[in-house]
């Protein structure tokens, strides 16, 4: 007898319908898994086969065959633990209901509870795009399946509890989607920062546009910690990019049923040790990286020259078309990685360059091979460099503490929402991911404008890409003040962001 059970899969960060199929015939008793299965599948002949007895049901003693179709495309996980055991019970007649409107996802332990899977989100999305029901899930990933909206979740705890509902013997109560509320404490303050007025005024701007920042500036004038500083500054998620974000974190395993939704944007600090396999993931079936962790967030890399500069060239593409592309023989996967990369880095190897003091003791051949360590495409690609200084006695000692977190978050939050009427009906999110119409559209300098960027186009020797960033950084300030149009001293802060006196020796 042949039994057809409705389960899903993830390719990439993307989930599809896998439909088990279970076939039980006379013959010597085996018990094969076809369809591309990896080890992890393969395995679950062992956990079906102690779950369905240890649960009080027989195991049929029979050839038993289970395919997973599409069988062209390549699984792997335990997601498909429970579908295999419910077709096994419906096949040899130990279960009579009509599975078809229903999807089964989760990892059967030896004594019949369900376990956790990862990237429950994405399927869940994709039932509901495939017409399910409903769909049956472990208990644990009840919370973040029910984020998907549009189908009715049962949080399964037991083989036993699974079998008596669908017999009509018991009821289990489906999970309703439950209102995630943003965590508002626990995250480091503005407040706490002494002086570096122009770097928080930088780091605000970037906030409100979603623009790339470099920091530089000698060891312990606080760029680590602005940056820690930042996600509390950052604009509220809206609840397409918290799904968006949450689906990649949770193909990686990083949700559970406390945390089942980012309410947060994402801030990913990699150590300068990376791989480029890691920053922009990889694998035999690629996984995404930390740039796709870091979507709609924040990527921190510090001490930037200490990077390899083949990790670092990864992020040429993704910082232009936010996404990121990855080619293995198993096929080719796409990632959402639309970031903001904050970067800090010290003006030379001893880090106290320009510093007046004079410490400094490096040649000028060391800076430059040390700066040399980032290629000037990388950096043209970067927003804003502004310049953190080490501090002065009487700003170390100041008592009075710093303009707070929750007062510039109040000014980001009302440019982002300048910006999100201004982009309704186009794909644009903020300022940064303005292409060339917007660019006209929103962007048009008046007489004295012109003339100012003719003058820094020629004197500065900017590329065409970095006069369109300057434009957008402009965008973003004029918003800050609740300006329809874009002055003339917008322009000139925009501009003062493009050059730095530590990186021209």
């Amino acid at each position: 007898m042949v039994s057809s059970v409705r389960s899903l899969g993830l390719y990439g960060v993307s989930g599809y319908e896998v439909k088990v199929e279970c076939d039980i015939s006379g013959g010597l008793p085996t018990f094969d898994v076809v369809g591309l299965p990896d080890t992890a599948v393969k395995e679950a002949r062992n956990r079906v086969r102690s779950a369905v007895k240890n649960s009080g049901f027989a195991f049929p003693v029979s050839r038993i065959t289970v395919n997973l179709a599409p069988a062209d495309r390549r699984k792997e996980g335990t997601v498909y633990d429970l579908p295999m055991l419910v077709g096994l019970l419906q096949g040899s007649g130990q279960l009579e209901a009509d599975l078809e409107p229903w999807g089964f996802v989760g990892e059967v332990a030896l004594s019949g509870q369900l376990r956790p899977v990862r990237g429950m989100l994405s399927m869940a999305l994709a039932a509901r795009r495939a017409g399910m029901q409903g769909l049956f899930v472990p208990a644990g990933n009840a919370p973040e399946a029910s984020l998907a909206g549009g189908i009715t979740v049962y949080p399964v705890e037991t083989l036993n509890q699974l079998v008596d509902h669908l017999s009509g013997r018991t009821q289990i109560v489906p999970t309703e989607e439950q209102e995630v509320m943003a965590e508002e404490s626990g995250l480091p303050d503005f407040a706490d920062v002494k002086g570096q007025e122009q770097a928080k005024r930088a780091l605000e701007i970037a906030a409100a546009g979603g623009h790339h920042v470099l920091m530089v500036g000698p060891p312990g004038a606080g760029k680590s910690m602005l940056a820690k500083r930042l996600p509390s500054i950052l604009p509220d998620l809206t609840r397409q990019e918290s799904l968006e974000a949450t689906e990649l974190w949770s193909v990686c395993g990083m949700t559970d049923s406390r945390h089942p939704l980012l309410t947060r944007r994402p801030f990913r600090a990699p150590h300068h040790t990376i791989s480029a396999r890691a920053l922009a993931g990889g694998g035999t079936i690629p996984k995404p990286g930390e740039i796709s962790l870091a979507h709609h967030g924040v990527l921190f890399l510090d001490e930037l020259p200490e990077f390899q500069k083949a990790t670092l060239e990864v992020l040429r593409q993704p910082l232009e078309d936010g996404q990121v592309q990855i080619s293995r023989v198993s096929g080719t996967m796409t990632y959402p990685s639309r970031f903001m990369l904050v970067c800090a880095m010290n003006p030379c190897k001893c880090g106290w360059y320009g510093h007046p003091s004079g410490r400094c003791r490096c040649s000028l051949g060391e800076v430059k091979r040390y700066r040399s360590r980032i290629s000037g495409p990388l950096m043209d690609r970067i927003d804003i460099k502004v310049e953190v200084p080490a501090l002065e006695f009487a700003e170390l000692t100041r008592r009075e503490p710093g303009e707070p977190s929750a007062e510039i978050r109040r000014r980001v939050n009302d440019a982002r929402q300048i910006q999100n009427r201004r982009y309704e009906a186009e794909k644009l999110v903020c300022n940064a991911q303005m292409g060339q119409e917007a660019l006209r559209t929103y962007c048009r300098l008046d007489e004295g404008g012109t003339a100012l960027m003719r003058q820094a186009y020629e004197r500065m020797q900017l590329t065409a890409r970095s006069y369109d960033r300057i434009l957008r950084v402009a965008r973003t300030i004029a918003d800050l003040d609740q300006s329809e149009e874009i002055q003339v001293n917008h322009l000139a802060e925009a501009l003062q962001y493009r050059t730095s006196s530590y990186l021209d020796p």
